[in-house]
């Protein structure tokens, strides 16, 4: 198995060194660059390509968020796993509708950061049961979007569907529990990703949040 890179972009160093020794308990990982802020870490991947990036979001020069939102301007793909503490959840929200493919609180413990790191470098969205429950509570603190005239109601499945990517599950894993076929869960999340004018599942998830369409 090819080992997976990964950069830390945390202002702090205590936390990055932390998240490096539990990280380098298992040859599957390996940190080759941090950053105190959002801009340098911009300027590293310049030269570097990791396979997985874990951002803070409060930092200054430049917090995660902002950097994010360069990285999608520049058409950067590489999974970001967002980083934070107990008081970032309105914060949490904005980050998934950018496309974060999970958050891990720093005390976070070892299964977990291995996990989310796996499901990231998949491609899924994984978020943990208290981290879905503070996002949902957060949620009803933001402005709610203005709905597409197109985005009215999801179907009982296609909510189902979408309850499911929240919580982690593949499509493959989605379409055994639904006995269907897994490309008839990808037909699904096309027709939800029309409805809510998102191109991504993080997207699609934070959307629904942010609208009122899922219950967890």
């Amino acid at each position: 198995m090819n080992t997976c890179q990964i950069m830390l972009v945390d202002d702090h160093f205590v936390v990055r060194e932390g998240l490096k020794l539990i990280l380098e308990t298992s040859e599957q990982f390996q940190v080759i660059g941090e950053a105190e802020n959002g801009q340098q870490a911009l300027q590293l991947l310049k030269t570097l390509q990791p396979d997985v990036i874990l951002m803070d979001l409060n930092m200054p020069v430049m917090g995660g968020l902002d950097a994010m939102q360069e990285l999608k301007s520049e058409g950067i793909t590489i999974p970001v796993i967002i980083l934070t503490t107990y008081n970032e959840d309105e914060l949490m929200i904005k980050g998934l509708a950018l496309g974060a493919k999970g958050y891990l609180l720093k005390d976070t413990n070892r299964d977990n950061l291995f996990r989310s790191i796996e499901s990231a470098v998949r491609g899924d969205t994984l978020l943990s049961a208290e981290i879905m429950e503070r996002v949902i509570a957060a949620k009803t603190q933001l402005a709610e979007l203005p709905l597409k005239a197109e985005a009215a109601l999801l179907s009982d499945k296609e909510t189902y569907i979408l309850q499911c990517v929240a919580k982690g599950f593949k499509s493959k894993e989605i379409a055994y529990d639904l006995a269907i076929g897994e490309r008839t869960v990808k037909a699904h999340l096309t027709s939800i990703y029309n409805k809510l004018g998102v191109d991504s599942r993080s997207q699609a998830v934070a959307a629904a949040l942010e609208r009122g369409l899922l219950n967890l």
